[in-house]
C-alpha cells in the first residue's frame, strides 16, 4: 500500500513549487499558508537565517478537504488532499537546486514582488518551469506596501504586464493573484493577519489534477535532510522522484557506496507502509553516521549510474544571448548534481546540393524532428551550435545532440533532464544563465571512454585539400605537387579518389621522389585537351632554361593556367586511427 494513512481516510500529496526572485517574499507565503512543517522546512540553515534567504529546498505541508473535481477523477480512492510546498531558492548560486526539485513538482507558484515585478531570477525560474512543470499560478506578493487609494490600479497593470510576459510561454492564460503575506515586512509582529490567503488556497484548490504517479520502475529518492534517532537507526526525509518504497526493503545510498534496510516509513509523521513518486517522506534505515549525507539520492541497488561522459538531445534556451560552442565548459545540471563538463555538438550530415530525383528525401529546409540517436547513423561535427534558419533565422533549430565530457563522475538516472547553464555570469548582470536544455540518452560508465566508447560514435569532419598538376608521364599516369607536406605518410592517402580541374578522376598511387610529389593513376585516361593544356604549361616551365620558345608566344593566356587536383574525404574525430573515409 503506499497511500498515506491507514485505509479510512487516505491523503493525495500534491507538490506545489514555490519559485521566485530572492526576498519576494516566498518563505513567509508558505509559512502562511502552511499547517504542519516538515524537518526542513523555514530555513533551518544557520547560514540562511542570518541572510534570511531560504538556503535549502524547504519544505511544508497543509491539508484540505478533497476537491469535488478530484473525487470524481480519483475514483474516491482519497479524501483529503495534502499540499507539499516545495521552497526553491531564489538566489543564483542555487539555481541547481530548483532543478533538482522539479521532476516532481506538480504546480508552481512563482512569487512576484508587486513593486518590483519581473526581475533576472523571475525570468530563470519561468524558464525552469517551462522546463519541468505543467501549470502555474502567479502571486503578486507585498500589496500592503502600496498606497491603499492606488492599491487596486497598480494590481491591475502589474497583471497586465505579467500577461504580456507571459504571452510567449507554456503558462499564456495562468491565474495571477494578490497577496500579502507578511504585513509589514519581516519585522512586523505576527499579529497583522496576512491578505488573501484564503483566496489563495482556493485558487490552488482548483488548480490541482490527479497527477500521474507511477509507483513502477526503479526507486529515485531525493535526500534534503538526515538525522538519527538513537535506538532506531539513521532518518533520512526527502520526495520520492520515481519508484515507491516499502518496509524491508534494502535502498543504495550511491554517495557512500553502501545499501541499508528500510525499517520505517513516515509520511507527516504519521506511520506507513510504503510511499511511492510524488510522496514526501521519512524513511528510516539501519544506522549511518547522518553527517555523510545532508543532501543526496538514494535509490533501488544498482539503478543509478555513475557516469565520465555522456551523449544528450540539445535545444538552446531562446533567451540565452552567447554562444554554445563546441569545446566551451558549461554547468551541467543532471539529476541532483551540478557539475563543469566540456561539450561538444554534432548534427545530422548535411543535405547534398544534388540531390537525387527521388521524393524521398524531404528538402533540406524541413529539419527532421525527432530522429532518435543511434550509433549506427553517421553525424556531423559542428564549432558550434546551429540556429534555426528561415526568415530571420525564426526557422525550428535543426535537430543536434552533444557529447558532454564531465570533469569529475556524476551518478544519475537514465533519460532525465539536463540543463546546461553559466553560472559564472554575474547575477547582477540582467541576462539568463540557463542556455540549453536537453535529455540524457546515453552515458559511459568507463573511465576510459575516450578508447572503450567514443571511437563507436560517428561524428565526421570534411577536408579538403589542392595541388596541382606537375607533368604527365603517359596517357594513364600524372604527377602531382603540392597537396601535401614533405613530411607527411603518404601511405595513409594511396587508394583515395582524387578529381583533376579538367573533370578526370584519378586514384593516388603513391609518393613520387622524396618532396612530397606523389603519382595518380587516371585509369580512364587523361582526354586530348587536358594532355594539350598539361604539354603548354610543362613547356612553359621552360625545361631547362631554354628562353622564349616561340611557341609560348600566340598560347592564349587563360591555359597558363595548372591544372589543380581536388582531394575531398572526411575523418571521424573520434577514429584512433585517424582514417581517411571518401563516400
Amino acid at each position: 500500500m503506499a497511500d498515506s494513512g491507514d485505509s479510512r481516510t487516505k491523503t493525495l500529496n500534491f507538490n506545489v513549487g514555490v519559485l521566485g526572485h530572492v526576498d519576494s517574499g516566498k518563505t513567509s507565503l508558505a509559512r502562511a499558508l502552511s499547517s504542519t512543517a516538515s524537518t526542513a522546512a523555514f530555513d533551518k540553515n544557520p547560514q540562511s537565517r542570518e541572510r534570511g534567504i531560504t538556503l535549502d529546498l524547504g519544505f511544508s505541508s497543509f491539508t484540505v478537504d478533497l476537491p469535488d473535481h478530484l473525487r470524481e477523477s480519483a475514483g474516491h480512492r482519497y479524501d483529503s488532499l495534502q499540499f507539499t510546498l516545495v521552497d526553491c531558492p531564489g538566489h543564483a548560486s542555487l539555481i541547481r537546486t530548483i532543478i533538482g526539485g522539479a521532476q516532481i513538482i506538480d504546480l508552481m507558484m512563482l512569487v512576484v514582488d508587486v513593486v518590483k515585478g519581473v526581475q533576472t531570477q523571475t525570468a530563470e525560474c519561468l524558464l525552469i518551469g517551462e522546463l519541468t512543470c505543467p501549470r502555474m499560478v502567479v502571486i503578486l506578493n507585498k500589496i500592503d506596501l502600496l498606497p491603499p487609494n492606488k492599491r487596486q490600479s497598480a494590481i491591475e497593470k502589474m497583471t497586465k504586464r505579467l500577461h504580456k510576459t507571459l504571452e510567449g510561454t507554456r503558462f499564456k492564460e495562468c491565474p495571477v493573484i494578490a497577496v500579502a503575506a507578511k504585513p509589514g515586512g519581516p519585522e512586523a509582529p505576527d499579529t497583522e493577519e496576512p491578505h488573501g490567503v484564503p483566496e489563495l488556497i482556493e485558487l490552488l484548490k482548483k488548480q490541482t489534477y490527479l497527477p500521474h504517479r507511477d509507483p513502477e520502475g526503479d526507486l529515485l529518492m531525493a535526500v534534503d535532510h538526515c538525522f538519527s534517532i538513537r535506538g532506531q537507526g539513521t532518518v533520512m526525509t526527502g520526495t520520492i522522484l520515481q519508484g515507491s518504497l516499502a518496509i524491508n526493503d534494502t535502498v543504495e545510498i550511491p554517495a557512500l557506496k553502501v545499501t541499508k534496510k528500510v525499517k520505517s516509513v513516515q509520511m507527516f509523521r504519521k506511520p506507513v507502509s510504503g510511499a511511492l513518486q510524488g510522496d514526501r517522506v521519512g524513511v528510516c534505515v539501519t544506522q549511518f553516521d547522518p553527517k555523510l549525507l545532508e543532501r543526496g539520492v538514494v535509490c533501488t541497488p544498482g539503478s543509478l549510474r555513475t557516469l565520465y561522459a555522456a551523449l544528450i538531445s540539445v535545444r538552446k534556451i531562446g533567451y540565452f544571448k552567447g554562444s554554445l560552442s563546441t569545446r566551451a565548459k558549461f554547468h551541467i545540471t543532471v539529476g541532483h548534481e551540478t557539475v563543469m563538463a566540456r561539450v561538444a555538438f554534432f548534427g545530422l550530415p548535411p543535405v547534398e546540393t544534388p540531390q537525387p530525383p527521388s521524393d524521398a528525401n524531404p528538402p533540406p529546409s524541413e529539419p527532421q524532428l525527432d530522429t532518435p540517436f543511434s550509433f549506427d547513423r553517421e553525424y556531423f561535427y559542428q564549432e558550434e551550435y546551429v540556429a534555426g534558419q528561415g526568415e530571420a533565422g525564426s526557422g525550428p533549430d535543426p535537430e543536434q545532440w552533444a557529447l558532454l565530457e564531465f570533469e569529475r563522475p556524476v551518478t544519475c538516472p537514465s533519460l532525465c533532464l539536463v540543463i546546461g547553464s553559466k553560472l559564472d555570469t554575474d547575477i547582477h548582470a540582467n541576462a539568463c544563465r540557463l542556455a540549453f536544455q536537453g535529455r540524457l540518452l546515453k552515458g559511459f560508465e568507463d573511465k576510459g571512454y575516450a578508447e572503450s566508447g567514443l571511437p563507436r560514435l560517428r561524428i565526421y569532419k570534411t577536408k579538403h585539400k589542392e595541388g596541382q598538376v606537375e607533368r604527365v608521364t603517359d596517357d594513364y599516369t600524372v604527377i602531382g605537387r603540392n597537396l601535401f607536406k614533405k613530411e607527411t605518410n603518404l601511405q595513409l592517402f594511396v587508394g583515395l579518389k582524387v578529381t583533376l580541374s579538367t573533370g578526370e578522376t584519378g586514384i593516388i598511387e603513391g609518393g613520387f621522389g622524396q618532396s612530397g610529389k606523389f603519382k595518380i593513376r587516371v585509369s580512364e585516361g587523361l582526354r586530348p585537351e587536358t594532355k594539350q593544356l598539361l604539354s603548354s604549361t610543362s613547356k612553359k616551365k621552360g625545361k631547362g632554361g631554354a628562353k622564349g620558345e616561340p611557341a609560348n608566344e600566340d598560347e592564349p593566356k587563360a591555359d597558363s593556367q595548372p591544372v589543380g587536383i581536388h582531394l575531398h574525404f572526411k575523418r571521424y574525430v573520434f577514429d584512433p586511427h585517424k582514417k581517411m573515409v571518401q563516400s
